[in-house]
C-alpha cells in the first residue's frame, strides 16, 4: 500500500495498555509510518498516554505521527483499525457496586466482568457506547476493523453483531494462550512445542488437541499427563500471576469433563454453580477460591498502573517488549496480507455447529489481507456443548434486553445464570437484580434503570 495505517485507539487513557497495544504495532516495520489517533474523555490521562505514545515513537526510531481527541467521532475519521479499551462506570462506583450489593444477599463472586449478576450489569453499562462507537464509524470510517478488548467481551460481540450487522469486529482476549504457556509451565515442556486447538465461547473455550511435538515429527495427547500430575498432587504449579490463585478448579474440571478450560478457574468457579455455595466453606478452602478477588485486583492493578504509567512518562526512553496481544498481529496482516492465526471472538455462523448460530463464538481464526476469518470447528463434546449453553443462555438473554430495550429480560437472565441460580431464590433474584439496577442509576441506559 501505498499509505500508511491509520490506527484509532479509543480508551486512550488506558496508559499502560496503551503502550503495549500501539509498542507492539510501532515494532512491525510495515506498520511503524502509522497515524495513531488516542481519544479519551479524561484529559489529564489522555496528555499522559500522548506523552508516552511519543516516547515510543522516538525509542522505536518510528516515523509514526501520534494524534488526540476527546470527540469519539473526530478521533474515529478515516481510521483503518479501531482498539477499543475501556471500562463504563469504572472500579469505582460501578465494579464496587456489582460486588458489594450481591453480598448483601449472599451472592459471592471472584471476578463478576463476564458473567453472573456483574457481567449482566456490565453488559447493559457497556454495550449502548459500543453502539454508539459503532455508529460513528459507519458514518467516518465504515471498513475499519473493530478490535474489541473490552468485557463482557461475548455479551459485548454478540450484541454488536445483531444490531450493526456490517460493522468488522472481533473480540481480542488473552485466555487461549496464556494458558497454554500455563500449562507448558506444570509440564516443564516449551510452549512452542506444543501444539492446540481450542474452541467455545469467550472465558469457556476447551482445549479439543492439547499435544507435544516429538522429535520425530509427531504429536503427543498431553491430557493424560495433566490429568496424573493433578491426582498426584504435582498440578498445578504455584501461579507466577497471582498466588491467590491456585488454579485447582479447571485441573478438577478436566477430570469431570476430559478437556481443559482456557480461562482462569478464578473465573470458571463463578460461571459454574458446582464451587462457591453459602455454608461450604470447605469448597472454598479445598479449590482455592479466591473470592473478591476483582477488586483486590483492581486496587492493585490500579496503583501498579499509576507507578508504571508515572515512570513512562518521567523517562527520556521506554523500554519496549512484545506483548502476547493479537492486535498488532491481525493489524500487520491485514494490512501486509501476511497471514496469521489468532483466537478471535465472532459471530458463530456455524463454526460451532452444536452452538446458536447467532452466539458469539472463540474459534482459531485465519488473518490475511481479506480480514479476519473464523474457521470451522464442527461439534463440540456433548458435555462441553451442554455447559457453554448455561453460559449462553444468560448471554442471549441479556442481549435480548439490550436490543428491545425490555427490563424484564434483564430478570430472566439473572435467574438463568447458574451461579446465581444455585444461591438464591426467584424472589432474591428479582429483589437483587431491583437493587442493582437503582445502585446503578446513571450508568445504564434509561430503560434499565431502576
Amino acid at each position: 500500500m501505498t499509505r500508511n495505517p491509520r490506527i484509532t485507539f479509543i480508551g486512550a487513557g488506558s496508559t499502560v495498555f496503551m503502550k503495549n497495544i500501539i509498542g507492539d504495532i510501532l515494532q512491525r516495520p510495515a506498520l511503524s509510518s502509522a497515524t495513531v489517533a488516542l481519544m479519551d474523555i479524561n484529559p489529564e490521562r489522555l496528555a499522559e498516554s500522548e506523552v508516552v505514545a511519543g516516547k515510543l515513537v522516538s525509542t522505536l526510531g518510528a516515523s509514526a505521527k501520534v494524534e488526540t481527541y476527546d470527540n469519539q467521532k473526530k478521533a474515529l475519521e478515516g481510521a483503518d483499525f479501531v482498539v477499543v479499551a475501556f471500562q463504563i462506570g469504572g472500579f469505582e462506583p460501578c465494579t464496587v457496586t456489582d460486588f458489594e450489593v450481591p453480598k448483601t444477599y449472599g451472592l459471592r463472586q471472584t471476578i463478576a466482568d463476564t458473567l453472573g449478576i456483574g457481567g449482566i450489569m456490565r453488559g447493559l453499562r457497556t454495550v449502548p457506547h459500543l453502539w454508539s462507537i459503532c455508529e460513528d464509524m459507519l458514518e467516518v470510517c465504515p471498513n475499519a476493523i473493530m478490535l474489541q478488548y473490552v468485557n463482557p467481551m461475548a455479551i459485548n460481540t454478540w450484541a454488536i453483531a445483531e444490531k450493526y450487522p456490517t460493522i468488522k469486529q472481533v473480540g481480542l482476549c488473552h485466555s487461549v494462550q496464556g494458558t497454554a504457556w500455563e500449562l507448558a509451565r506444570d509440564l516443564d515442556i516449551p510452549v512452542e512445542e506444543i501444539r492446540y486447538r481450542a474452541a467455545g465461547i469467550n472465558h469457556m473455550a476447551f482445549y479439543l488437541n492439547f499435544e507435544h511435538r516429538q522429535p520425530d515429527g509427531s504429536f503427543k495427547n498431553l491430557y493424560p499427563e495433566l490429568l496424573k500430575g493433578y491426582r498426584e498432587g504435582r498440578f498445578p504449579k504455584p501461579s507466577h500471576w497471582n498466588p491467590r490463585c491456585p488454579n485447582k478448579v479447571r485441573y478438577e474440571m478436566l477430570t469431570r469433563l476430559g478437556y481443559f478450560v482456557t480461562e482462569s478457574s478464578e473465573h470458571f468457579a463463578e460461571y459454574t454453580p458446582y464451587f462457591i455455595k453459602e455454608g461450604r466453606e470447605d469448597l472454598i478452602e479445598k479449590f482455592g477460591i479466591p473470592l473478591d478477588e476483582y477488586p483486590k485486583r483492581c486496587v492493585e492493578q490500579i496503583e501498579r498502573w499509576k507507578t508504571e504509567a508515572e515512570e513512562l512518562k518521567n523517562s527520556p526512553t521506554i523500554e519496549i517488549k512484545q506483548s502476547h496481544e493479537y492486535a498488532s498481529e491481525i493489524v500487520n496482516s491485514v494490512w501486509t496480507g501476511q497471514p496469521s492465526v489468532i483466537y478471535g471472538n465472532i459471530r458463530n455462523n456455524g463454526c460451532i455447529t452444536s452452538l446458536p448460530a447467532n452466539c458469539a463464538a472463540e474459534v482459531p481464526c485465519l488473518v490475511d489481507a481479506n480480514g479476519i476469518q473464523p474457521t470451522y470447528i464442527g461439534e463440540l463434546p456433548p458435555q462441553l456443548t451442554a455447559l457453554i449453553r448455561t453460559n449462553i443462555n444468560v448471554q442471549e438473554l441479556t442481549v435480548k434486553a439490550l436490543l428491545t430495550e425490555n427490563r424484564e429480560h434483564i430478570y430472566h437472565a439473572a435467574m438463568m445464570d447458574p451461579h446465581t441460580a444455585a444461591e438464591l431464590d426467584l424472589d432474591q433474584i428479582w429483589a437483587l437484580t431491583d437493587d442493582l439496577l437503582k445502585a446503578h442509576g446513571e450508568w445504564l441506559p434509561a430503560w434499565a434503570r431502576g
